[in-house]
């Protein structure tokens, strides 16, 4: 359970501060984030990926945009995604109000397992913070257009790849909202599977603050329950 949890959290961030995402985002070519080239929101789409793992399993992605707001004077698109552990057949969900120019996550709420209230984490994008997804970006090049054909059908793609040869991403501005249709890394391989259409928001209600003491009690709750 706290596996799923924290990799819930954590997933949301990569997909906007991993190198991988980076690269779709510009590469070795801009010095900051051209998101607005490569983050394409249209509200009510999405995607869905499989991802097969090194050791012969396989998981479940879904991102997709779910509604706008204005955020201090920019127009915010809620950034939803959805992820399934392995030998999960569900979704845990959550979602980030981000804005394009300049790319920042200013708000996050999520949903914990088991639970139907949704819950805001708080969202800090330090100087820091920043600094390294510059960083990240220059460790990639573009390799050039290719054609990738996929469970969702063929595309032709901007194909990225780390400087080091670990890691490659294939990428379509066909595709919303984040252009991805392959990704290649040592111990797992993910493919677009879909596009969505007329999607809606699995996040409804008022969402309380993130207690992380709440969050600790109540998994260690869960924990104990076996052995009793």
């Amino acid at each position: 359970m706290k596996r799923t949890f924290i990799g819930l959290l954590v997933l949301s961030v990569c997909i906007v501060l991993s190198p991988a995402a980076n690269a779709q985002f510009g590469g070795g070519i801009f010095k900051k984030p051209n998101i607005s080239d490569i983050f394409h929101p249209v509200v009510g789409q999405g995607a869905l990926y499989e991802e097969q793992h090194k050791d012969g399993s396989k998981t479940s992605l879904e991102m997709s945009v779910v509604g706008k707001e204005t955020m201090d004077g920019q127009e915010g698109f809620w950034f939803e995604v959805g992820h399934s552990a392995k030998g999960s057949e569900g979704f845990s969900y959550s979602k980030m109000l981000v804005t394009k120019d300049p790319f920042e996550i200013h708000r996050m709420i999520f949903i914990m397992p088991g639970s139907a209230q949704p819950m805001e984490y708080p969202v800090n994008q330090s100087m820091k913070t920043k600094q390294k997804m510059e960083e990240n970006m220059e460790k990639w090049h573009k390799v050039g257009p290719e054609t990738i054909t996929v469970p969702a059908g063929t595309f032709l793609c901007d194909h990225w790849a780390k400087d080091d040869g670990s890691e490659n991403v294939w990428a379509s501005s066909k595709v919303s909202p984040m252009g991805l249709v392959k990704s290649v890394r040592p111990n797992s391989t993910m493919v677009l599977v879909k596009t969505l259409s007329n999607v809606q928001d699995h996040i409804t209600g008022t969402p309380q603050k993130f207690d992380p003491m709440q969050m600790r009690q109540q998994m260690m709750e869960k924990m104990q329950k076996p052995n009793q």
